[in-house]
């Protein structure tokens, strides 16, 4: 099924909940590193994901296809949008905001559209979307302009934040071109478990500790990560990568960001600077322009 024969029924729910968990996951992430070790977490709650989607897409669809090609696309993805991606984003949320995190998280709506020019399934941009994506460059460069003046350490794990993104991105991208043998639930299942383990190895190898302090606060995080976030919520977007066009596929940054800003500042008492705000508003001018929502009026025809 194409992304012109998906039911619109299907893409409204898949949309909102990937709207409405990924936007209250932040809150989430920023409990759990800052309780608990961030690669290791990220690990546990990929694995433990993985084997739940696992077992359930080999008893609804039987067991998982494995070639030469696609252990290949399995390796990609699972460094893409897993691996690098979440740990990008795990260890800078210690030091950033969860609604600065989640503005940030608003530019793969802006990256998956022009990344999404390339490739057999390719799709071209119109010139209100090129104007879109320089738009939505300076609002990225508003969001990162601080009070008082620039700081590299502050803004180093901000920018590492845009590098998951954009590793993100990039996956998102691959798996809607490689044509994977799998079902896309099998295929995340794969994909989540694969990269949960590389996540548990590489926290082992920076010497974090697998001894959790097991908060309640910790416990709630990770399980609404693990089932919320990473079962359901990552299902929907393998889903919608296959059957929807990428400008559709980023327009979560339309919403998620929203969402995590007024958790975090509910739940967490987190502030905004009006730049950020500023730069998040010119962000969702810039999808505008990408998605076609906001298009330049044509021009009046000489009489």
């Amino acid at each position: 099924m194409t992304e012109t024969q998906a039911p619109r029924s299907s893409l409204a729910i898949a949309l909102a909940i990937i709207y409405l968990v990924w936007g209250s996951s932040f809150l989430a992430g920023k409990i759990l590193v800052t309780d608990e070790p961030p690669l290791i977490a990220a690990g546990l709650r990929f694995s433990a994901a993985g084997l739940l989607v696992l077992a359930f897409a080999w008893w609804r669809s039987g067991p998982p296809v494995f070639t030469r090609i696609e252990l290949w696309h399995v390796l990609a993805m699972s460094f893409l949008s897993v691996f690098f991606s979440n740990a990008c984003h795990m260890i800078a949320m210690q030091f950033v905001q969860s609604n600065t995190a989640a503005l940030l998280n608003a530019t793969p709506a802006l990256w998956i559209a022009w990344l999404g020019t390339f490739g057999h399934r390719r799709s071209q941009l119109s010139g209100s979307a090129r104007l879109g994506l320089l738009v939505g460059l300076i609002g990225v460069l508003l969001v990162l302009a601080p009070k008082g003046g620039f700081h590299l350490a502050g803004l180093g794990w901000q920018l590492l934040i845009l590098l998951g993104c954009l590793s993100w991105s990039l996956g998102t991208i691959y798996y809607r071109n490689a044509g994977t043998a799998n079902t896309p639930l099998m295929f995340t299942a794969i994909q989540m478990l694969t990269g949960g383990v590389g996540l548990l190895a590489a926290g082992a190898f920076v010497g974090e500790s697998f001894a959790f302090q097991w908060t309640p606060r910790a416990v709630a995080a990770i399980l609404w990560l693990t089932l919320m976030s990473s079962c359901l919520a990552y299902s929907a977007y393998a889903w919608l990568t296959v059957h929807a066009r990428p400008v559709v596929v980023g327009s979560y940054g339309y919403v998620c960001p929203a969402v995590a800003a007024l958790v975090g500042w509910l739940v967490l008492d987190e502030t905004l600077a009006w730049m950020q705000v500023t730069g998040l508003l010119v962000i969702l001018l810039g999808i505008a322009l990408v998605t076609g929502y906001l298009s330049p009026l044509p021009r009046v025809a000489a009489r």
